[in-house]
C-alpha cells in the first residue's frame, strides 16, 4: 500500500493538548473519554441516550465502573453535547459505539454506521477518525470508511483512520485503562502513528500492528480465546459429573504447573458483550472467506447449551435430596455477567431462569449490585434480607462469585450448587 502524507492541523495536534470527540460513553466510551480528559485535552462527548448524557450532566456516572467523583473532578474537561457540529472543532474523534449481533447471531453495525454518519457531516481535513468498536477484519476499511467518504474527503489523504480495539475489564481492580496496552492499526503508517501518538499519553504502551485488519482481528481473536476455553472447560466438567470428579480441584491442581497453563473454570454460562459476541463476528467473517472456524462455532454451542446442564444438575441435586424440581424454590445468588459490577449484558441467568421457570422451578434472585432482573417481562427483585432467604430455599444456587457472598453465609444453605466449585 503507498503511504500517504496527512496534512497536519498545527493549531490542534493529536497527542498534545487537544481536543477529542467520543461518540457512545458506556462501559468502553466513558473510561476513555474520562482517560483523555484526565490526560488534559478537551473532551466532548455524545451518546445516543437521554438517559446517559443526563446523568452525566448532573455529575453521576451511567457505568458503575467509573465512579461518580472521577466525572466531577473534570468539570468541564468533559462536556457532554447534543449538538454534535462540536465534532467539527475536534482534531481526533473516537468511535466506540455497541457492536452486538442480531436475532440470528449475525453482526449488527446499526449503531457504527449511524456514529460515522455523524462523524462524516462534520469531517474536516486533518482530522483522525478511531475506531474502537469490535468488528470483524476489514469493516473500517469496506463498511467505515466508504461512510466517512460521503464528506468528499478522502481516508490516508484528508483525515486520518485507525482501528484501536478497545480493552476494557469492567470491575478489574488490577488493570484499568491506563494499565492495559492497546493495540493500533492504520490505513497507512501516519494515521497508526497518529492514533499511537493520542493513545500514547493515556495509556502505557501503543502496539502498533501492519495494519487496519490485524488490530481488528487482534479483539475478535483474544474473546475467541477466552470463548474456546471456556468451551472445553464446560464439556470437561461435563465429564467429570459423570465420572464423579471434582473439576475445580482438578483446574486447581493442572494451576500449578508454571507455564503453558491458564485456568477457566465453569460456571452458570457466558455473558458480557465481548464474549458471546465477537467470536460471532469472527465466524462470520470465516464463513464469507470460505474458511469456516468449526472450533469456535462449537465452542459458541457448548457456551450457549450451558444453561440447560445447570438446570439439569439443579433438578438432580434436588432430587437426591427428595424434593421435586417442580414447585422447589431456587435462589439464584448473583446475576450480573462477572462478580462485583451490575453489568447484566447477556448474563446467562437470563436463559437459565427461563430453563427453571419452564421446569415448574420458583426462582428468585439476590445481586448487591443489581435490584432487579426483568425476564421476558416478569420482574425478578432482589430478595431482602439475604440470610432469611437463604435459610428459606430449596436450592440456592450460586451464579456470580460477588465478594459479599462469604462461606459462612453460603452455610445457612439447605442445599448449595455452586458450578465454578462442583459440577
Amino acid at each position: 500500500m503507498t503511504e500517504l502524507t496527512l496534512p497536519v492541523d498545527r493549531r490542534t495536534p493529536v497527542g498534545a493538548r487537544c481536543r477529542v470527540g467520543v461518540i457512545g460513553l458506556g462501559y468502553a466510551g466513558l473510561p476513555q473519554a474520562v482517560a483523555f480528559a484526565e490526560a488534559g485535552h478537551r473532551v466532548i462527548g455524545v451518546d445516543s441516550s437521554p438517559r446517559v448524557t443526563a446523568a452525566l450532566r448532573d455529575g453521576h456516572s451511567p457505568v458503575d465502573t467509573v465512579p461518580d467523583d472521577r466525572v466531577c473532578r473534570l468539570g468541564e474537561t468533559l462536556s457532554v453535547v447534543d449538538d454534535t457540529e462540536a465534532l467539527a472543532d475536534c482534531s481526533a474523534v473516537v468511535v466506540c459505539v455497541p457492536t452486538p449481533v442480531d436475532a440470528a447471531g449475525e453482526p449488527d453495525l446499526t449503531a457504527l454506521r449511524a456514529a460515522c454518519g455523524t462523524v462524516a457531516a462534520h469531517l474536516r481535513p486533518g482530522q483522525l477518525v478511531v475506531i474502537e468498536s469490535t468488528v470483524y477484519p476489514g469493516v473500517t476499511d469496506t463498511v467505515v470508511r466508504p461512510v466517512l467518504e460521503r464528506s468528499g474527503l478522502v481516508a490516508g489523504v484528508h483525515f486520518g483512520l485507525a482501528h484501536v480495539p478497545e480493552r476494557v475489564d469492567p470491575g478489574n481492580p488490577v488493570f484499568d485503562s491506563a494499565d492495559t496496552s492497546r493495540v493500533v492499526g492504520g490505513l497507512t503508517a501516519v494515521c497508526a502513528l497518529r492514533a499511537a501518538e493520542l493513545y500514547g499519553g493515556v495509556v502505557s504502551s501503543v502496539h502498533i500492528t501492519g495494519g487496519l485488519r490485524e488490530a481488528e482481528a487482534t479483539k475478535v481473536l483474544e474473546n475467541t480465546y477466552r470463548q474456546v476455553n471456556l468451551g472445553l472447560v464446560h464439556e470437561f466438567a461435563a465429564y467429570c459429573d459423570a465420572l464423579g470428579i471434582d473439576a475445580a480441584a482438578v483446574i486447581d491442581a493442572a494451576s500449578t504447573k508454571p507455564f503453558g497453563f491458564e485456568p477457566f473454570y465453569p460456571g452458570v454460562g457466558v455473558g458480557g458483550h465481548c464474549i458471546p459476541v465477537d467470536p460471532l463476528y469472527l465466524a462470520h467473517s470465516a464463513r464469507a472467506a470460505g474458511t469456516p472456524l468449526h472450533l469456535v462455532e462449537l465452542a459458541q454451542r457448548i457456551n450457549d447449551e450451558r444453561p440447560v446442564r445447570v438446570a439439569d444438575l439443579c433438578d438432580a441435586l434436588l432430587g437426591t435430596a427428595g424434593t421435586p424440581l417442580d414447585g422447589a424454590e431456587v435462589l439464584i445468588l448473583g446475576v450480573s455477567y462477572k462478580p462485583n459490577v451490575s453489568d447484566i449484558r447477556n448474563t446467562p441467568v437470563v436463559p437459565l431462569i427461563r430453563e427453571l421457570t419452564a421446569r415448574g422451578v420458583q426462582v428468585r434472585i439476590h445481586d448487591p449490585y443489581v435490584p432487579e432482573l426483568v425476564v421476558d417481562g416478569h420482574y425478578h427483585k432482589s430478595v431482602s434480607p439475604l440470610g432469611a432467604a437463604i435459610a428459606e430455599a430449596d436450592l440456592v444456587l450460586v451464579a456470580q462469585h460477588h465478594s459479599a457472598y462469604d462461606t459462612a453465609l453460603l452455610h445457612r444453605a439447605r442445599l448449595l450448587y455452586d458450578p465454578r466449585r462442583h459440577t
